[in-house]
């Protein structure tokens, strides 16, 4: 999700209602019980979140580009069952 017009708190909203559509398709689905990730980024600032059923936590910590490892570290942890189950 990319923030508009640099405003986090615009992007945050627009996340979290992407997420809950997310979870209603998955369960339509049959696909229930899974958390749904969300992120947030103006292309150099970065805020996560996750959706537990209905609970969206969203991270306090704004990360920075030049934390890209952290970033990239975050971003990867949805896959990393998939890679433990290969």
């Amino acid at each position: 999700m990319e923030a508009k017009d640099n405003d986090m708190r615009i992007g945050l909203g627009q996340c979290v209602a992407q997420m809950f559509a997310a979870q209603i398709l998955n369960n339509r689905r049959g696909f229930e019980k899974l958390h749904i990730y969300g992120a947030v980024s103006t292309g150099t600032n970065w805020k996560f979140l996750v959706l537990e059923e209905n609970l969206v936590k969203i991270d306090l910590t704004e990360y920075f580009i030049t934390q890209l490892n952290q970033i990239l570290g975050i971003l990867s942890e949805p896959f990393r069952g998939w890679v433990e189950k290969s």
